[in-house]
């Protein structure tokens, strides 16, 4: 009987640990987010601002793959719902057509699709706040 008990306040545990782990890589890939939209106004008004909004596509591009990873981790443990691994795959796939199209230069395109990668993104993490699973 102790054993079960031990074993469950160990799974819930580790949910907990897990969830935590999956809001710190969307707060974290919305920051990165947020972060590209203030170095694409610096690439159009300063000499730096090319490099700066690249290097930052880059840490984007690591957040979304990370957002992945907690994801599935959060998943495989506890047994939950995999909806959340469909929403961090889904994110990682517009992730990598917006790279695309910023190295395409097609701004007509990428300026949007980021705007809607950022409302995604904040929507995302604040669906998370409410959820322990």
């Amino acid at each position: 009987m102790a054993t079960q008990v031990t074993a469950k306040v160990s799974a819930d545990a580790t949910a907990r640990r897990g969830v935590s782990f999956l809001q710190i890589a969307i707060a974290l890939q919305t920051l990165t987010i947020f972060l590209q939209a203030v170095s694409s106004g610096l690439l159009l008004t300063s000499s730096y601002g090319e490099t700066l909004h690249s290097a930052g596509a880059r840490v984007m591009y690591g957040a979304s793959m990370l957002y992945v990873l907690a994801a599935v981790l959060a998943w495989k443990p506890g047994g939950g719902s995999p909806r959340p691994v469909r929403h961090a795959s889904g994110f990682l796939a517009l992730a990598s057509v917006q790279v695309v199209l910023g190295i395409a230069h097609v701004p007509s395109v990428h300026l949007p699709l980021g705007v809607l990668m950022f409302g995604l993104s904040v929507l995302a993490l604040a669906r998370r706040q409410g959820r322990t699973y």
